[in-house]
């Protein structure tokens, strides 16, 4: 995880873009790259979609998990931390007996 943190950072840096990739301008980043992996499954079936998107939808989860993982990275928290602190959180919300009936 490390290394693509790293790359993700030295692509941006490289181009001299940290200045408008603030923590506020990312989170919104990530939420108009989710709408437009969104878009390409509206008003399809999934299977559709995925059948006459793949590429595209591809390149959309791309595009959130290197916003997500660039916003982590600059407010100096650990991706791989956070999410097994979400999936404790998760076992303890939605216990296994109350899920499965």
């Amino acid at each position: 995880m490390d290394d693509l943190i790293k790359a993700i950072n030295q692509f941006r840096d490289d181009r001299n873009w940290r200045q408008p990739h603030n923590e506020k301008d990312i989170a919104l980043s990530i939420s108009l790259e989710a709408a437009e992996l969104l878009e390409n499954f509206q008003w399809h079936t999934s299977e559709i979609a995925i059948a006459e998107n793949l590429e595209n939808i591809k390149d959309e989860i791309a595009d959130v998990m290197i916003y997500s993982l660039m916003l982590a990275s600059d407010m100096g928290l650990d991706m791989t931390e956070l999410i097994q602190n979400k999936i404790i959180k998760n076992e303890q919300k939605y216990p296994v007996v109350r899920c499965k009936k």
